[in-house]
């Protein structure tokens, strides 16, 4: 391939876009670099920290590695990353807030390399928590496994959905409606959404080279969900355990490559 094609993206006519190999490759070192900062930050958290210090060594290590922080001032959010505690489901600031043990911990970290970006979260269980938090946190983690295995070139998008909400509710839990995965590449949101409930074999047809992140929040209680006066940070509408996991990654013939995968999480 000519050196113009290894840049050049194929837009759909559905505004989709289709990443070259050029392209794919800055979001691969944008991936790593969001997967070491997330690690970092998993090993750092304990009792007794405030949220504001997670998010200091998160912008120290995404600059440390050569990025640049994607969260901070997207559209006008204050910090580097996301965090948010027990109730809170997404789009938490981080603060003076103190960190307890037995909370539920998401982390969101996003990084942009060469201009294109990567994004993940993970929820921490910090000490021990609750029997309920535990169950929660490993049933979130495992819909976003389902949910990659079923993004394949030649599924639809409503598979990805369709695989999160069956495993999520047969487990008794609220799949999160108003808050979906999305495209990724040269912006932090791009076309398609992702959501994480839906009908199979409905939606967008995935094609090899597209980027999405998938991420699943699932709920203790109630799918519903709102938003705190701070403009920004989404909690359950009854007050119940949430958990969030995503991942970045790219449709592939046969599985998926996942960008934002941990070194300790293995292959």
């Amino acid at each position: 391939m000519d050196r113009e094609g290894l840049f050049a993206t194929t837009e759909l006519p559905t505004g989709v876009t289709i990443k070259s190999p050029r392209e794919l490759e800055f979001m691969r070192q944008a991936g790593r670099v969001v997967g070491q900062t997330v690690s970092t930050l998993i090993k750092l958290i304990q009792p007794g920290m405030r949220t504001r210090e997670l998010d200091d060594a998160a912008r120290q290590e995404i600059q440390r590695l050569g990025a640049k922080p994607a969260f901070l001032g997207y559209r006008g959010f204050p910090a580097t990353i996301c965090t948010s505690l027990n109730e809170e489901i997404v789009h938490g600031i981080p603060g003076e807030r103190v960190i307890r043990q037995g909370d539920l911990v998401k982390l969101d970290v996003g990084a942009i390399v060469g201009r294109f970006y990567a994004d993940s979260a993970v929820t921490v269980a910090v000490g021990e928590v609750s029997l309920d938090g535990q169950h929660l946190l490993e049933a979130t983690r495992t819909a976003l496994e389902l949910g990659i295995r079923a993004a394949r070139e030649g599924a639809r998008v409503g598979d990805i959905g369709a695989a999160v909400q069956a495993f999520a509710e047969g487990q008794g839990y609220g799949v999160v409606r108003e808050y979906v995965g999305h495209g990724i590449g040269r912006a932090l949101h791009e076309d398609p959404q992702v959501p994480n409930y839906g009908p199979a074999g409905r939606g967008l047809l995935l094609r090899r080279g597209m980027a999405i992140a998938i991420e699943p929040m699932l709920n203790r209680g109630t799918w519903r969900t709102r938003q705190l006066e701070d403009g920004w940070t989404v909690v359950t509408a009854d007050g119940a355990l949430s958990a969030h996991f995503e991942h970045t990654i790219v449709i592939m013939e046969g599985e998926s490559e996942v960008l934002t995968r941990r070194s300790e999480e293995g292959n």
